[in-house]
């Protein structure tokens, strides 16, 4: 393998603040680079002071098998040391988290399950994850899942950290899947309006060809083909035969794909940060609702992007009309409740998995949600 940062074991360290805390009842607030500090609830007034417990120097890339297509990485390891350590062998990461600036670690990225626009046809973060290595509420350093793609039944705690916010406890390992980089890639773009683009992404992403992007953003429809070349090529000249559609330029193509995950596209950088930025996801056949209003779609409309100040209970109305639901994923007041609003089934679910993982709820408390 290549060179790559100095790899350092902290687990011991990580056991022992997680111990300390528990014998102090001391909340704890688990950080790597910091990238995702804006997700989640803001700590509320009274709900206590968190010590942070950091991962960001338990790194390294412990075991990685390009044959077998595993690789797996200490919690504070960066998604982009990984993704040089992958592109020695022309693999990647197809569920394609945001990087953050080169800064996201692969622990923080799984807690938050971030993926790309490849999401519906080459899954989550959260499908490709194998195993983890967690300390939970008890002090006890527990390996969840494996390295090997078959694996035995019961509780899958690896994927219950997809989304969890660090709720459950400290990640300190991921083993996961990755996958051979595409041989070929092209993007079309065509004008379209916003109904006519979740209508024409809907009809496409049915058909049986290389998709793994679907996005609309102020007023283009961008499509993305990747794999073989044969297959690649000939579905691009039969798309810009049915409609008025144009192969963007490569290095626009990959820019713009790369804005697109990373939120640098005009879209999201002209909202000011006290603005509230909403994610939908919802069934991607969904018929486009408010309209009037700056929206952006990606996952072949299944992800709805929306921007500005709204009434949170009127927009959860509209996810449930669509077959979804909505998340103010950044900007806005972050004291209330921001994430997905589960029913009561799903709420006991979620304290149930908590008081088995962390009876003391000292990880992250209120950060995923304010009775979590």
């Amino acid at each position: 393998m290549g060179m790559r940062t100095i790899m350092t074991d902290a687990s011991e360290q990580l056991v022992d603040q997680v111990n300390t805390a528990l014998t102090n009842q001391t909340p704890l607030r688990i950080q790597g680079n910091n990238t995702k500090f804006a997700l989640g609830r803001a700590e509320a007034e009274g709900e206590g002071e968190a010590e942070v417990i950091s991962v960001s120097q338990h790194t390294g890339i412990v075991k990685y098998e390009p044959v077998e297509l595993i690789l797996t990485a200490r919690a504070g390891t960066t998604l982009a040391e990984i993704d040089q350590e992958l592109k020695q062998h022309n693999q990647m990461l197809a569920c394609d988290p945001r990087r953050y600036e080169g800064a996201a670690t692969i622990a923080g990225s799984l807690a938050s399950n971030q993926s790309g626009s490849a999401r519906p046809w080459a899954g989550s973060l959260r499908d490709h994850t194998l195993g983890i290595k967690l300390i939970n509420g008890h002090g006890e350093h527990l390996q969840f899942g494996g390295q090997v793609l078959k694996n035995v039944a019961g509780y899958d705690v690896s994927r219950l950290q997809a989304g969890a916010m660090g709720t459950l406890g400290v990640i300190t390992e991921v083993s996961f899947k990755v996958l051979p980089k595409p041989a070929a890639s092209i993007t079309l773009v065509t004008e379209i309006s916003a109904q006519s683009a979740l209508q024409e992404m809907n009809r496409l992403a049915r058909s049986p060809k290389p998709l793994t992007g679907a996005s609309w953003v102020e007023g283009q429809l961008y499509l993305r083909l990747q794999g073989a070349h044969s297959s690649v090529s000939a579905t691009a000249q039969q798309w810009q035969k049915e409609s008025r559609a144009h192969v963007l330029n490569t290095e626009l193509a990959k820019s713009f794909w790369h804005k697109l995950r990373e939120h640098q596209l005009d879209y999201f950088q002209q909202r000011s940060t006290e603005v509230p930025l909403w994610r939908f996801s919802v069934n991607p056949g969904a018929e486009h609702f408010l309209s009037a209003e700056n929206w952006a779609f990606d996952w072949a409309g299944a992800q709805r992007w929306l921007v500005g100040d709204f009434n949170a209970q009127i927009l959860r109305e509209y996810a449930a009309k669509a077959g979804g639901e909505v998340q103010m994923i950044a900007g806005g007041d972050r004291h209330g409740e921001v994430s997905f609003v589960p029913n009561t089934v799903l709420k006991q679910i979620h304290q149930n998995v908590k008081a088995a993982l962390d009876p003391q709820s000292i990880f992250n408390p209120g950060r995923l949600y304010s009775w979590l």
